[in-house]
């Protein structure tokens, strides 16, 4: 399916369940055209054939058409449970034109909700900025799916303004209040703790809280590649804001766009190094290259610890 784009695009799809069920059908079509099968696209209903099970519940048919052995899975056998966190921090709200990075993270979790309900596993969703603000319990059923779209509408048409982000606090908080081993989905921009040590440290050890708690860890670093990765600014004046402390600073972007980016790389390489020495799944999410990359990414994870 086309990609979503622009603002323009998303709203005319006002319908987050609408939306989300195009986005995950139009994943799933693809998956099933496509000739690389790097893992299940039948979801609950199967999972990979482990040797020296029996073979009794393996589906031939699927094996015909993608060269594995796939068993035909029940209800009772999928009880992952994941946990989504959206970091709803000012900084969120950009760009202001086209699609921003709350709203690509909205509608990125309401698909993957979308796709859990389908394969029935159990999920929750979480708002935090420099706390954690609402927390919902996982559930799997159709009312609690609906119920929790209307909290994302609610915070797609009332972004919040002037709210600074703390990441470690709120992951120390869902390690401690998540007791059944699940899956974490974070979604935020993970600018709040760069060029920081001391935040940074702290990040490092909320994270390795979560995975002494047993639980499994996505990060989506959400972000504007070409403007905030790139810094592809046009070199002449431009008025520069702090979405969340309200600082502002007018300047040339050639001045400042070495040292920019060198602090930038600097904190996304430890990042990296970072997710890496602690098997932590790190995802750039790219604004403009709509919700399949979110998707892909989540089965890869799921399949892995299936």
């Amino acid at each position: 399916m086309p990609q979503l784009s622009t603002n323009r695009e998303v709203q005319h799809l006002a319908n987050l369940e609408l939306l989300a069920r195009q986005v995950v059908e139009g994943f799933i079509t693809g998956l099933h055209q496509s000739p690389f099968h790097g893992f299940s696209v039948e979801f609950a209903e199967h999972r990979l054939y482990n040797n020296g099970e029996s073979v009794k519940n393996i589906d031939w048919k699927l094996m015909a058409r993608t060269d594995r052995l796939y068993v035909k899975q029940f209800e009772e056998e999928t009880n992952l449970r994941s946990f989504l966190l959206l970091d709803t921090s000012s900084s969120m709200n950009y760009p202001d034109k086209g699609i921003s990075k709350m709203q690509f993270s909205v509608y990125a979790i309401a698909s993957l909700m979308y796709l859990f309900k389908k394969q029935r596993d159990a999920f929750g969703l979480c708002f935090f900025s420099d706390k954690v603000d609402w927390l919902s319990r996982a559930r799997s059923t159709s009312n609690h799916l609906f119920y929790l779209f209307a909290e994302l509408e609610k915070m797609y048409n009332h972004p919040r303004h002037n709210n600074q982000t703390d990441i470690a606090a709120v992951l120390h908080h869902i390690a401690e209040d998540v007791h059944q081993r699940s899956m974490v989905i974070l979604f935020s921009d993970m600018l709040e703790n760069g060029m920081d040590a001391k935040k940074s440290d702290a990040l490092f050890s909320a994270l390795l809280h979560l995975k002494h708690n047993k639980h499994e860890i996505i990060i989506f670093n959400v972000a504007d590649h070409q403007k905030e990765l790139a810094f592809d600014f046009t070199n002449q004046p431009h008025h520069f804001i702090d979405l969340e402390t309200g600082e502002e600073l007018r300047v040339h972007p050639n001045e400042i766009r070495v040292g920019y980016l060198n602090s930038l790389n600097t904190w996304r390489t430890e990042l990296k190094l970072k997710c890496a020495q602690y098997h932590i799944d790190l995802i750039d999410a790219n604004i403009h290259e709509g919700f399949d990359q979110v998707l892909r990414s989540y089965l890869i994870k799921r399949n892995k610890i299936a």
